[in-house]
């Protein structure tokens, strides 16, 4: 009795295991398909995705808390044995939503702008001068913000696929209307990625949306090698806060793991804002009163005002005008605050290059700087 259950067991195995080199299930058909694994795809950085890459050019991307998407390449039949909750992205992925406005630089340096027919932020919002040019050219459409997207418009334009930002998690029932359209919606989260490298990293899951893979690696090894020149050096030690000022008086300021901090750092600085993890959210940034910035920034060397939130400034006088009390700043007094341009966080191919100016400053090195500009008396 025991060696006909052992028989029986043995071709049950046979029948519907699965291949420890690759994937393997039995199909709808009775006919057993598998894919092997050739490798995972190796990431320097970046923690918030991960990929396995198949053969034929089959890819299983995994998103953290954001799913699986599984890319199939262009004439090549869609695996059977998927299970329900992964979504299948056939290439060539068209007709792209783009809500997530990080995302945009990257699909620029790819040359993937033909794959972007819907844009979440109108022309005059971009600073991404290619994208701002599609769209008033009428080659990328506005179709609505990410919290109240233009259906219509978006089945009309065919859309295959929506790219979003975590701002979606707050306005789920447009994720799921997008979805029940039959439109997937990939949630992108290279905002969660503390290391700004691992920000950047992100074109390589663009690139195989895209079927560019190869110039992905490329363009992000070149550079990585770009700062890896920089971190070679000694720091300066010089101290540096990142901040803006809100309209009711407050400080914004970067946590201290967050990717800003760590840029400062690679740049051969020192972010003077310790120990600011206290909130117990996700959130890359908070707000302390003036006095409590006072308290810990007052001696930095150098001052950087973030421009995104409340607008550029360009003189001294302007920043006094948020708070007379910035007077009494070291950095001030010896005029060496800057300000970022608006196109910072939209341009996220250009980090290597923010680094590369911070650098310049804590080295006090004359030149071009492109991404901060230091503000007038």
């Amino acid at each position: 009795m025991s060696w006909l259950l052992f028989v029986l067991a043995l071709i049950l195995t046979c029948a519907c295991g699965a291949d420890e080199d690759g994937m393997s299930q039995e199909s709808s058909t009775g006919k057993e398909e598998n894919l092997k694994t050739v490798h995972q795809m190796e990431l320097d950085y970046a923690n918030q995705f991960q990929v396995e890459c198949y053969e034929d050019g089959y890819r299983l991307i995994t998103i953290a808390d954001g799913g699986q998407f599984f890319v199939v390449p262009k004439n090549k039949p869609v695996p059977k044995w998927l299970k329900e909750s992964v979504v299948v992205l056939q290439q060539p992925v068209e007709n792209i939503y783009l809500a997530a406005t990080s995302a945009m630089d990257l699909f620029t340096a790819l040359d993937g702008l033909d794959a972007i027919g819907l844009s979440g932020t109108e022309a005059e919002g971009w600073y991404v001068p290619e994208a701002k040019k599609a769209m008033e050219d009428g080659k990328i459409l506005y179709a609505g913000k990410y919290s109240a997207p233009d259906y219509e418009r978006i089945l009309a334009e065919n859309c295959g696929l929506a790219v979003e930002s975590t701002m979606i998690y707050h306005k789920p029932q447009v994720k799921e209307q997008l979805e029940s359209f039959g439109v997937p919606v990939l949630v992108e989260r290279s905002s969660y990625e503390s290391h700004p490298l691992g920000r950047m990293e992100w074109i390589k899951l663009y690139g195989i949306l895209l079927g560019k893979e190869t110039e992905a690696e490329d363009f992000f090894q070149e550079q990585k090698e770009k700062v890896e020149l920089v971190i070679q050096e000694e720091n300066t030690e010089q101290t540096a806060a990142f901040f803006s000022i809100n309209s009711n008086g407050s400080v914004n300021v970067r946590k201290s793991g967050d990717y800003v901090p760590k840029m400062i750092e690679m740049a051969g600085g020192r972010y003077v804002l310790q120990n600011l993890q206290e909130e117990e959210n996700a959130l890359s940034t908070m707000n302390m009163q003036m006095e409590a910035f006072y308290a810990q920034a007052k001696e930095a060397d150098v001052l950087i005002y973030n421009s995104t939130i409340e607008g550029e400034i360009s003189t001294m006088e302007e920043l006094l005008q948020k708070s007379s009390l910035l007077a009494e700043f070291r950095a001030v007094k010896e005029g060496n605050v800057w300000c970022t341009g608006q196109n910072l966080f939209q341009d996220s191919t250009k980090l290597a290059d923010v680094i590369l100016e911070m650098h310049q400053i804590f080295q006090q090195e004359e030149g071009n700087f492109t991404y901060l500009h230091k503000l007038t008396r």
